[in-house]
């Protein structure tokens, strides 16, 4: 895996993100890789490094339209050695084009969203017939905020990141909730002694206010244009 050149979008101090690239099962594709170290606490729905602790890199990963392979997990820290990252972190996977990723930023708050938006619908829709063909899909959304977070609070900004994409994608034209497999991670900074360690992170508290606007930007963004 190697680097290439990032794209021309605006990227602060927060989270600036590294875009790789490498040759896998006969095509080219591609990654973001987030590095911002140690001191960072992290949620996430993510099949690497899921859950909540301290993490120090974030890999959003293209795979191939038809992904078959059993240990994503693990093919995904295969990935983050090669790109040098190292020591705990999370890692996302998508079909999508990562390299039209979407970044928002809010008063400190950055963040930055892939959505592959080919199978798309609501979440509680009716069960479903027959599988379909395979085609792109997965919103991947990562957040950085710069203050440190309760646990309860980082579960809150989880549900108000979703809220913020599910109306960015109403706003966008889209008649969906998102994907089946749409995945998301928000890190926070760890507390220092004597620091404030914020305990809501819902719409309309400052730092969940603040997280819902970068995010909705960045899906809005990410979000390809309706045919």
């Amino acid at each position: 895996m190697t680097a290439v050149a990032p794209p021309p979008r605006p990227a602060t101090g927060t989270l600036p993100v590294r875009q790789l690239s490498r040759f896998e099962d006969g095509e080219r594709l591609h990654s973001l890789l987030w590095q911002p170290g140690s001191g960072w606490r992290m949620i996430s729905s993510a099949v690497l490094g899921g859950g909540v602790g301290e993490r120090a890199w974030v890999l959003n990963a293209q795979v191939s339209h038809g992904y078959r392979r059993r240990d994503p997990d693990r093919h995904l820290a295969e990935l983050a050695r090669q790109a040098g990252a190292e020591g705990p972190g999370v890692g996302l996977m998508t079909a999508a084009d990562v390299r039209a990723y979407g970044h928002g930023d809010d008063e400190g708050v950055e963040a930055v969203a892939t959505a592959g938006l080919g199978v798309r619908g609501w979440a509680a829709a009716a069960p479903e017939g027959p599988a379909a063909p395979s085609r792109p899909g997965t919103i991947n959304i990562v957040v950085a905020l710069p203050v440190a977070m309760t646990d309860a609070a980082l579960v809150n900004a989880v549900s108000t990141a979703t809220e913020a994409k599910v109306q960015a994608l109403l706003d966008t034209g889209y008649d969906c909730s998102g994907t089946p497999t749409d995945a998301v991670c928000v890190a926070a900074r760890t507390p220092a002694d004597g620091e404030e360690v914020h305990a809501f992170a819902g719409p309309r508290s400052l730092w969940g206010a603040r997280l819902a606007r970068a995010v909705h930007r960045a899906v809005r963004a990410a979000a390809p244009p309706l045919r």
